[in-house]
């Protein structure tokens, strides 16, 4: 059974969720507090939405200057017929891909990756761009984000 939208959610569950996307470990008090409601009604609105799979895990948003010491990278792959869960079962072992969507146009999957250092970066292309099934890849590293909504690049469950 899929999750709920977000817009198929009460304005209660709405804002928790927008509460609890700022900070994954605001006390259950504090943000009783902000909604207006009860302790146990967080607590059990947290475990339904988390039981319906709306609130699919908690991770660690990386710091600043951690984020500014790497490289971010997007790679569009072209993957031969058949090779895709394969090739997915081989990126989700390399811990620098951060995020890997399937897509429409010329590429067959997007990678966002995350690097410490150009010559890792250089390795991990290198990598990819052997695994098997692997016919294209096309990199693009990131200059300069200009718009940063922190959903790409954190570290999520």
């Amino acid at each position: 059974m899929r999750p709920p939208r977000l817009d198929q959610l009460d304005d209660l569950d709405r804002n928790l969720v927008a509460l609890l996307q700022n900070n994954a470990r605001e006390s259950v008090a504090n943000l009783a507090r902000q909604l207006g409601v009860a302790r146990t009604t967080v607590i059990a609105r947290i475990a339904r939405l988390e039981k319906t799979n709306v609130i699919a895990g908690y991770g660690v948003r990386l710091g600043q200057d951690v984020l500014d010491a790497s490289i971010f990278a997007y790679v569009g792959l072209i993957i031969a017929p058949k090779h895709g869960p394969d090739v997915q079962k081989r990126l989700a072992k390399m811990p620098e891909v951060q995020l890997l969507c399937a897509v429409s146009g010329e590429f067959d999957y997007v990678a966002w990756l995350r690097a410490d250092s150009p010559d890792r970066l250089n390795e991990l292309l290198d990598q990819i761009g052997g695994l098997a099934g692997v016919e294209r890849t096309t990199t693009s590293i990131i200059l300069a984000r200009k718009i940063d909504r922190g959903m790409i690049g954190d570290e999520r469950g």
